[in-house]
């Protein structure tokens, strides 16, 4: 894709202002980290656009605060005062559901998975917002708290213009077949392998 331009033009019946302004399903994928960081950077540029952003966090604690979400909340204050960006949204999932596995059971966890996702799908079907960032929504899948064919049926089947991007590992193969756009972040070098741990900025 040298210059951003496309090798190959296909021949779909668009016009290429058509084919070039639909609405992507993303997936970051893979062992190394950044997945989120990205997915939060293209939210930026969104906003930017002034695209309703709604950013979903599956697998984080509640109670962990990130940068990125006091940033985003910022900025939504921003365009509540201003006009300037888009409208922003920051769910946390369910509380205490994290990697971690704190209060409550596994079944505990899947039921607050499920209500999440469904929240999602209502949203998706009244078009409420330009953006969506499923954070480390990933996990939920694999693990099977969430049926893989029925998001992937109403990611492919939402209707109007919403961008979605899904973060985490083990992305299934069913949703990397359906996604517009993958990426599969892998590991060369990490400071953890020289025994450093997280560092703020950096990490989280």
């Amino acid at each position: 894709m040298p210059q951003g331009q496309p090798t190959a033009v296909p021949k779909d019946g668009l016009t290429t202002r058509q084919r070039r302004n639909r609405p992507l399903l993303m997936v970051h994928t893979g062992e190394m980290k950044g997945k989120s960081t990205s997915a939060f950077g293209l939210a930026l540029r969104g906003w930017n656009q002034g695209w309703d952003i709604g950013v979903f966090q599956f697998v984080k604690s509640a109670k962990w605060k990130v940068g990125e979400e006091n940033a985003f909340k910022a900025l939504g204050r921003l365009h509540d005062e201003t006009g300037e960006g888009g409208a922003v949204e920051w769910h946390k999932m369910g509380e205490g559901w994290s990697w971690s596995r704190k209060a409550g059971s596994e079944e505990d966890h899947a039921a607050n998975a499920r209500e999440g996702w469904q929240e999602i799908a209502r949203r998706l079907q009244a078009e409420r917002h330009g953006l969506y960032v499923l954070d480390e929504f990933t996990y939920p899948l694999h693990w099977g708290w969430i049926d893989v064919d029925e998001v992937v049926d109403a990611l492919v089947t939402r209707p109007g213009h919403q961008h979605v991007v899904i973060t985490g590992r083990y992305a299934p193969q069913q949703l990397i077949d359906a996604a517009d756009l993958v990426t599969e972040m892998t590991k060369v070098k990490h400071p953890m392998d020289a025994g450093q741990k997280g560092q703020r900025g950096i990490e989280w």
